[in-house]
């Protein structure tokens, strides 16, 4: 099964995301979550932007590469809102067999990189999120579609940002994190059986040869 790193939003790694991984450990995927705050949390979304700001996003990269150095290549990147920038820088800088950007997508210009040539990816987002920038959903969705990968856009009603963390109260929409999480759940699923495909002609061409 493929491993799963998972990279928090610019409030760190709130109890909501801890409870997603959590929800993925539970169907035996090894999940990784990439704190690349060092513990610090926000409740705010000013203050955490402030912080950003102070760190640079940078140093957030640098420090989002560094604490995957460890994982096999074949892992898939999640991010959540700014930890979706990570996850495509991440997924531009090591081989991985997948992306999902949740609650945000950053244009691949605006982080210098290209996509990874055949590498799949999802994007969710609530439909009146008032932080979605739907040129960026667009251009990361064209960029995937030329690079030779499948690209799944799923757009949900309401208007939570971390829609899918159960500690934030004012966001936080069950039905729709549930819809989220089973469709990644399914993604997940859809690159194991690929990748056990590519291993299956692998040892075939090894047999033969």
């Amino acid at each position: 099964m493929a491993i799963v790193a998972i990279f928090h939003s610019a409030l760190g790694v709130r109890p909501g995301l801890v409870e997603f991984a959590n929800k993925l450990k539970m169907v035996g995927r090894e999940v990784h979550i990439i704190d690349q705050y060092d513990r610090q949390v926000f409740d705010d979304y000013d203050e955490a932007g402030a912080y950003v700001e102070e760190v640079g996003f940078p140093d957030l990269m640098a420090k989002a590469i560094q604490r995957v150095a460890d994982l096999p290549d074949g892992f898939v990147a999640i991010g959540f809102s700014n930890g979706a920038g990570m996850a495509e820088f991440v997924a531009a800088n090591r081989p991985v067999s997948g992306v999902v950007m949740a609650s945000g997508a950053l244009p691949l210009e605006t982080i210098g990189i290209t996509w990874p040539e055949g590498v799949p990816a999802q994007i969710h987002s609530t439909v009146d999120d008032p932080r979605r920038e739907q040129d960026a959903i667009d251009s990361v969705k064209q960029a995937v579609e030329e690079a030779g990968g499948t690209v799944e856009v799923f757009d949900y009603p309401g208007s939570g940002h971390l829609f899918a963390d159960s500690s934030m109260a004012d966001e936080y929409q069950p039905a729709e994190a549930e819809l989220m999480l089973t469709r990644i759940k399914d993604f997940l699923d859809q690159i194991d059986q690929r990748l056990s495909l590519e291993a299956a002609d692998q040892n075939l061409v090894t047999d033969e040869q």
